[in-house]
Order: structure tokens, then sequence, then C-alpha cells
């Protein structure tokens, strides 16, 4: 079944506005949705905490590693540290646009504000539903996570291991603004919701389908 249109979103009873962002305001968005209850929260803010505590462990571990005068371990983590908010960057808002042209999107845009240190990849008035916007945000956080992972287990007994430790601890940092608006979808559990950008407003829209409720009083009355 085919997507409403953003005129459908926008005129039809249907369907009903329940969130509008402006992309420079994101990051208290989603420092609020984080602080909201879900099982998606939960679970990735284990999952943050575990990765952060693992990461702190073997950087610990490289520093005392080089004041017993080996310094590779030490080398490799602080490479992988700048390769996480370099060149990761780019790779995760790229795997965002794959993403995002996968679900038929036309053309993709990158953007950022750098003093706040956001990044997005958009479709410009391209009309995303549930599943499909979940497949968006949870591209880079499993792609990145079984590529580490991958590294890890090749590197198990070498000093690079640290480097792919230290790039999957950084990235679950990177997670968090995905996690917050996918956890968007899922506190509307009931409705079916529906998300479109547009590029020259440099806003996200967020609908709910309602006939469901429409119905249900019908049936009542």
């Amino acid at each position: 079944m085919a997507n409403p249109t953003i005129k459908d979103l926008q005129e039809s009873p249907e369907y009903e506005l329940i969130a509008q962002l402006s992309h420079n305001e994101i990051k208290d968005f989603v420092i609020d949705q984080l602080t909201q209850k879900g099982k998606i929260v939960r679970f990735y803010m284990f999952y943050q905490v575990a990765m952060i505590l693992i990461g702190i462990f073997f950087l610990i571990r490289a520093i005392v590693l080089a004041f017993k005068d080996y310094f590779l371990p030490f080398w490799i983590s602080l490479a992988a540290l700048i390769f996480s908010i370099s060149l990761l960057i780019i790779i995760h808002e790229l795997l965002h646009g794959i993403a995002l042209k996968f679900t038929g999107a036309k053309k993709v845009n990158f953007g950022g504000y750098l003093k706040r240190f956001i990044f997005y990849a958009e479709a410009d008035r391209h009309v995303l539903n549930r599943k499909q916007f979940a497949f968006i945000a949870l591209a880079p956080l499993v792609t990145v996570q079984i590529v580490t992972l991958l590294g890890i287990g090749l590197s198990f007994h070498q000093p690079w291991v640290y480097f792919w430790i230290t790039l999957m601890s950084a990235h679950s940092l990177f997670c968090a603004g995905d996690i917050a608006l996918l956890s968007l979808f899922y506190r509307e559990r009931d409705s079916e919701v529906f998300t479109f950008d547009v590029k020259t407003e440099k806003t996200s829209y967020y609908f709910r389908r309602i006939i469901e409720e429409k119905n249900e009083l019908k049936a009542y009355l």
C-alpha cells in the first residue's frame, strides 16, 4: 500500500499533525525524547552505557600500556577517535542516504550545524512510514555494529582491536538522534505515523492516521 501524499496528510481529516520539528532544534528534541519511557529508548540507553563503559575500559588500558612503554594501542585508539569525529560522521550520514534511496527517494540532501555538532540526511518532501523510517534510522547503527564486530573478531589478539572497539563505542553516541526520532513513531504505536522533510523550511513534519478512531466511534454510536 502506497504512502499518503503530503496533500493527503495536510488536508485529509484522516490525518493529524503530531509533531513539527525544526532541524536547528533537534538537539533539545533528542534530549527530551531520551528522557521519555519506551522500550526502544531503554534498550538504546542500556546499549549506549555498555558501549561507553567498554570504550573507557579499553582507553584506560591503552593509557596504562603507554606508561609501560607500549604506545601502539594508545596511538591506535587516538586514531580511532579522530576517525570517529571526522570520516565516521560522513559514513554515518551516507548510510542514511543510501537507506533513503532504497525507500524510493529521488534525491538525498545532506546538511548540518557544525557549532551544535548536528548532521543529517534528508529527502525533500519524501513521505515515509514507520517501517521505512526505522530502516533509515537504524541503517548506520546496524551496519557499523556489524563491521566493528567483524573487525574485533579478526583482530582480537592484535593491537588493532583497539581501533574497532573505540569506533564501536564512539559510534553509539552518534545514534542518539536516530533513536529519539524513531521513538516518536513507537510512542504512537496504535496509529500509522508518517513523516516528511521540507528542505526550504528545514523542518520535519509528523502525522498520524486517525481514521481507526473514527471508525471505532461510529461503531460505538
